[in-house]
């Protein structure tokens, strides 16, 4: 899958660099508010847009990422405590969540 992830990259990145060439000599103006202008050449234009359409689902996944990660680690150690009491009793206390994260 990582070797698909990044042919998709590259191939993204080939398309933009074949863009920024045929186009660089376009230049665009973009009316922000009415006293501020942004005058630009049309390659930044089209690459700032893609990174800001991209940035919120690249937070989205990392925070699900985040999440998934804290509810598997509070799993394991949910399963390494069960399978330590029922094996010795006494043990069990041992066993504690790492520190710095709460499983809840």
């Amino acid at each position: 899958m990582q070797i698909m992830r990044t042919l998709v990259w590259i191939l993204i990145l080939a398309l933009v660099l074949v863009f920024s060439w045929a186009n660089w000599d376009e230049r665009v103006t973009v009316n922000i508010w009415n006293n501020l202008v942004w005058d630009t050449r049309l390659p930044a234009l089209v690459i700032v847009s893609f990174l800001l359409g991209h940035l919120p689902m690249w937070l989205y996944s990392r925070g699900q990422r985040w999440s998934l990660k804290r509810r598997i680690r509070s799993l394991e150690q949910a399963v390494k405590s069960s399978v330590i009491a029922r094996h010795d009793p006494g043990q069990a206390e041992a066993v504690a969540a790492p520190a710095g994260d709460d499983p809840a």
